[in-house]
């Protein structure tokens, strides 16, 4: 925790309020916590924040004049550097784990030959832990949970009971987020969010569950997960969905309860998909879908511009059939 006079020289910036106001991690726009620092990118964010004395707003010098009712500000020059920055500052660092710890702190779990776990692990009753698993710091396992052979478990995900991963899967990875700097370099975002696996989840070989930005991904109970499925960063899974082989799950998509996803679907990041929706395989879901039903949809990669041009005239041809059988009707 460091006073904002103190942060001020690690994200380059200027303030307007007490230097020695304490700051305690770094909040997201959907779950603002007190002391903590929110990044403001651009005008539409500022729409979903109610004006707040307990937390402070970050924000790129271009958009100052639009904040003058907030009471606590930081401006920086380069929103995206600081944001990277703050994160850096606030990801915590892991031990190396190993083989050799005290197999008597975990009653009744049952250890493969070689497995390795960091500190302050915690493995419920009954659970078994395969060959050549790795389970980072601060990691929370409950009763009865079954990690295959080759899993790794990152650092502060937390999997409740009646869990089943199967082997070479990874949960907790470092998501898929990157930024540009001014010379057009790529610069990774570190993630500082966790991973969170509700009971009766079963998780199929050799999966990817990254973790959040700064909010958790989530995985909601009953949950069931094929083979070879992609789930990135603060992606939200409803209760007693199943998901088939080969689907990927883009950044901050949340999916309702009792969802069934075929097989190689792609999901698109930040969208909302209802509960009850049926998705058939090998679909491309591009938008929000706000009603239960079943829904299909395939099409192929072309340039840009005349995707839109075709996809103006997908969504006409049904108003244009009926025009036509109107007008055949007439003659």
């Amino acid at each position: 925790m460091l006073s904002v006079e103190e942060f001020s020289k690690i994200i380059d910036g200027h303030y307007n309020f007490d230097k020695n106001y304490r700051i305690k991690s770094i909040s997201s726009l959907e779950k603002i916590r007190k002391d903590s620092l929110v990044f403001i990118f651009d005008k539409k964010n500022l729409l979903k924040i109610k004006k707040n004395k307990d937390f402070v707003l970050v924000i790129q010098e271009n958009l100052n004049h639009e904040l003058h009712e907030f009471e606590k500000i930081f401006v920086v020059k380069n929103i995206k550097e600081a944001f990277v920055k703050s994160l850096n500052f606030f990801q915590k660092k892991t031990s190396a784990p190993s083989s050799n710890f005290d197999k008597s702190k975990y009653p009744l779990v049952e250890f493969s030959s070689t497995c390795y776990l960091g500190f302050n692990v915690e493995i419920g009753i009954n659970s078994s832990i395969g060959l050549n698993v790795i389970i980072e710091d601060d990691v929370s396992l409950g009763k009865n949970v079954q990690i295959g052979h080759g899993c790794v478990i990152h650092a502060g995900t937390k999997i409740s009971d009646n869990v089943i991963i199967q082997s070479g899967t990874i949960i907790g990875s470092n998501g898929f987020g990157n930024i540009r700097n001014e010379n057009k370099k790529w610069i990774n975002i570190p993630h500082i969010g966790y991973v969170e696996i509700h009971r009766n989840v079963s998780i199929g070989a050799g999966c990817t569950i990254d973790r959040g930005t700064i909010d958790n991904t989530v995985i909601n109970s009953g949950v069931q997960i094929d083979n070879q499925v992609h789930i990135a960063h603060n992606v939200i899974i409803g209760k007693d969905s199943a998901i088939a082989a080969n689907v990927g799950i883009a950044g901050s998509t949340v999916i309702g309860q009792r969802n069934l996803i075929g097989g190689m679907v792609g999901i698109i990041d930040h969208l909302k998909l209802c509960d009850d929706v049926i998705i058939s395989a090998k679909s491309i879901v591009i938008h929000d879908i706000n009603e239960p039903g079943i829904y299909s949809g395939i099409m192929p990669i072309t340039k840009h511009h005349n995707w839109k041009r075709i996809a103006f005239w997908i969504t006409k041809l049904d108003k244009i059939s009926k025009y036509l059988k109107i007008k055949k009707n007439d003659l």
